[in-house]
């Protein structure tokens, strides 16, 4: 697994000194290699391009505005882009971060449950943002994901809503069926593997503010929320 998950224990303020040190290294081992992989040296999202016919592409700028925002706000060394990757990529597991959002229906082949168990076992944390109409798909992959745990409710004082903003919970950016925001967990060994946001639109708050027409406070709660998220998986022990 990445270096990453070697140092999750520290503080934020260490970490990023940390952090920022290790990118920096890599960065010149990197411009010194041609083979060294894409982005060595930068923290990134890997965007999962998953099967089953959802629109695992959806929100395209939403991924490149929190990596800017990201680097700008915490001083973590981002990539200008994510990097989409299948289950199946030996890419994964460069990245320690996973993400999927989507319309439609995630189906994974027991060859890629079994990857996807792999990589979150040795560490890897997945972020997962409900675009509306993903939830009954999503809910059942991770019945065959982890037939033996379960996504579990967070409550508003969990500590990924205090990672480095103070938030009151996970904000709600679409109106859609009216449902109250609400994340959900799941935990392998007191670790979460699994980060779950329903009923929010986190990556729609993310996206360009011409696309969705978003007004400025929820755009910027949604961007607090995904820092919060991205800080949190690289410090939870």
């Amino acid at each position: 697994m990445s270096r990453f998950s070697a140092i999750r224990a520290l503080s934020w303020p260490a970490l990023a000194c940390l952090l920022g040190l290790l990118l920096s290294a890599a960065r010149a081992e990197a411009s010194s290699d041609p083979s060294a992989p894409e982005h060595l040296g930068q923290f990134t999202v890997a965007r999962l391009h998953y099967t089953g016919g959802g629109d695992w592409y959806s929100d395209p700028s939403s991924l490149p505005n929190l990596l800017e925002q990201l680097q700008l706000r915490t001083g973590l060394p981002t990539a200008r882009e994510d990097v989409p990757v299948t289950l199946d990529d030996e890419r994964l597991y460069s990245h320690p971060f996973l993400y999927a959002t989507g319309h439609g229906t995630i189906a994974l082949s027991p060859q890629d449950l079994a990857r996807l168990r792999r990589y979150l076992d040795a560490g890897g944390f997945w972020w997962v943002d409900d675009n509306y109409g993903f939830d009954r798909s999503f809910r059942r992959t991770v019945s065959q994901l982890y037939p033996d745990d379960q996504l579990v409710p967070l409550s508003s004082d969990h500590p990924i809503y205090r990672a480095y903003y103070d938030l009151p919970g996970l904000p709600k950016i679409h109106y859609h069926d009216g449902d109250p925001a609400q994340g959900f967990g799941l935990f392998r060994n007191g670790r979460m593997v699994i980060f779950y946001s329903w009923s929010s639109d986190i990556g729609d708050g993310l996206e360009d503010p011409s696309v969705h027409g978003d007004p400025a406070n929820l755009r910027e709660a949604a961007m607090k929320m995904a820092i919060n998220v991205c800080i949190y998986a690289l410090t939870q022990p």
